[in-house]
């Protein structure tokens, strides 16, 4: 019990992290209809400024805060130029896309190398302590990084259902061309989701920094999870996101753990069952 209880905390943390990167890709890929395959490479990218800023000024949270914002104007200059020279042509941002991940790639290669990098949480988030109730020895930066996902996802939630601006990217999910015939910048709103989408990335690779490490080839791993959430929640659906996440994370590390010799197959099959039952997602809505 003690072992199942670990597991599944280690599987609601990759969750979380999880959660942060295909929420942002889930809304980018919704309300703009942009297949951006570089989003993995976005998290990546994060991941090292933020490295590389926390070992210039010693502090955590400078390197959290600079991937964020990094990332963030980085989504807003690849919405300016690339995504829209190409007009929406699905099978261009597809390719130009998957080529900007190479391009990223190498650029983080030729600056921090090949070698894995791991950030260390400071202070007391680099201990860890005995969960009460279960008997557990449990890292605190694992606890730190489920609750920050938690308060990020609720503050998601708030801006979607109980603003405006939500309103507004909720209505574009549904159907652009009536937002843009209300008079609404429709553009404006579309670098807002874009740059959020990279922002919620960089923030992520921070924190997956500290769990999963910094290493070439990281960026592909976490779009293949960040896909596999967006079929099983459902394009465009934040509710989704959170359910798909939660579902990838739980069952990626119980097959890591339990299973490990088919732990990448384990991953595979609720995808496989909801393409075949419900090709929308779980919580996606049916065309018309």
């Amino acid at each position: 019990m003690p072992q199942f209880v670990a597991q599944t905390l280690n599987g609601l943390t990759l969750a979380g992290i999880i959660f942060l990167v295909s929420s942002g890709f889930t809304l980018v890929f919704g309300v703009m209809r942009v297949t951006n395959l570089s989003h993995g490479a976005v998290y990546l990218l994060g991941g090292y400024i933020g490295y590389s800023v926390i070992g210039a000024t010693h502090n955590f949270f400078y390197g959290l805060a600079a991937a964020a914002i990094a990332m963030a104007f980085f989504g807003l200059l690849l919405e300016r130029t690339l995504i829209t020279w190409l007009g929406g042509s699905e099978m261009s941002e597809l390719l130009a896309t998957l080529g900007l991940i190479f391009v990223l790639d190498d650029v983080a290669l030729a600056i921090w190398g090949g070698s894995p990098l791991t950030i260390n949480l400071p202070g007391i988030l680099g201990k860890s302590a005995t969960l009460p109730f279960s008997g557990v020895v449990y890292p605190n930066g694992r606890i730190f990084i489920l609750g920050v996902s938690i308060v990020v996802a609720l503050g998601l939630y708030y801006l979607l259902r109980r603003t405006r601006v939500g309103a507004i990217i909720r209505a574009g999910v549904d159907d652009r061309e009536m937002v843009s015939a209300l008079g609404i910048n429709v553009r404006l709103v579309f670098s807002l989701v874009f740059m959020l989408g990279a922002l919620l990335a960089g923030f992520a690779g921070v924190l997956g920094g500290t769990v999963l490490g910094i290493y070439t080839g990281g960026d592909s791993d976490i779009l293949l999870f960040a896909l596999a959430v967006v079929i099983v929640g459902g394009l465009g659906s934040y509710e989704g996101a959170i359910l798909g996440s939660l579902i990838i994370g739980l069952i990626d590390n119980y097959g890591t753990a339990y299973l490990p010799a088919v732990a990448y197959s384990i991953l595979f099959i609720p995808v496989i069952i909801v393409l075949l039952v419900r090709p929308q997602g779980l919580l996606g809505k049916v065309n018309t």
